[in-house]
């Protein structure tokens, strides 16, 4: 796991160091701990920090824990954190509203250390399924999922074409080139195609081509170039031409960007 930084907020002084100082043995330098006196204080450090986990206490003056989770949400940021609140009250509401916040869980004080070492293991890996599926969410063309979700099974030609398109994505090819594959007239398999499809075979290639593109530039180093050919462009300022067209940025800036919101 990438290295996180953790946010413990508590008013109680000796309560707050004794999870940071915990917390920060847990970590040996995995990831980093911030605290905050206050929720107050902690809105100041999440304004300039980001932080990946809230550890928080409920019951604190002006701004308590779960007032905490709400204004977070207020403020908009780019990159929500998980949260794990703590309380020193076995109250059902406290819960209840805890876990409608989004808090992933809700531990009572006294809390041991395996329990709160535990209880921080959990809240991050669920933070990186977040973090994963938001991922997913801007790679996956929504155009294509509802294609896939309502395309009909039942023609074998256009789903012949479609299985082509996936297995040969880092070749050329034409429209002619695949009806030949089949083998059906193009003009037939370009009407039937549309018919089914609901886009155009052009449409629907660039879309298949722009969507792996995304997946190479988030999940692996190579080159804009080398990812263009990849996904069956001859030349990388075409490539980069369409990928702006389709995605309003260039797949560099669209690399920067991603990455500097993980």
């Amino acid at each position: 796991m990438k290295g996180k930084t953790i946010l413990v907020v508590d008013d109680e002084p000796r309560s707050r160091m004794g999870f940071k100082r915990i917390l920060e043995e847990w970590s040996a330098g995995r990831h980093r701990v911030l605290d905050a006196d206050s929720g107050v204080a902690a809105l100041d450090v999440l304004r300039r920090e980001q932080i990946d986990l809230i550890v928080s206490d409920i019951r604190m003056p002006e701004v308590s824990g779960l007032d905490l989770l709400e204004e977070t949400e207020r403020l908009g940021l780019p990159y929500k954190p998980v949260s794990l609140l703590i309380s020193g009250y076995a109250e059902f509401q406290y819960a209840q509203r805890a876990l409608r916040l989004g808090a992933v869980n809700y531990l009572l004080k006294p809390v041991s250390k395996a329990k709160l070492i535990e209880a921080v293991e959990k809240a991050l890996e669920i933070g990186e399924d977040r973090q994963r599926m938001k991922r997913m969410e801007k790679m996956v063309d929504p155009v294509l999922l509802e294609l896939d979700e309502q395309r009909p099974t039942g023609n074998e030609a256009v789903n012949r074409a479609v299985r082509y398109i996936e297995e040969h994505l880092a070749e050329p090819f034409s429209l002619a080139d695949v009806a030949r594959h089949i083998p059906v007239n193009p003009s037939y398999l370009s009407v039937l195609f549309k018919e089914q499809m609901n886009v155009t075979f052009s449409e629907y290639v660039t879309r298949v081509r722009m969507q792996k593109a995304k997946e190479l530039l988030l999940s692996t180093s190579l080159p804009v170039g080398e990812i263009a050919e990849r996904v069956g462009y001859r030349t990388a300022k075409y490539f980069i031409r369409q990928f702006k067209e389709y995605t309003g940025t260039s797949p560099g800036q669209y690399r920067a960007r991603e990455v500097a919101d993980r």
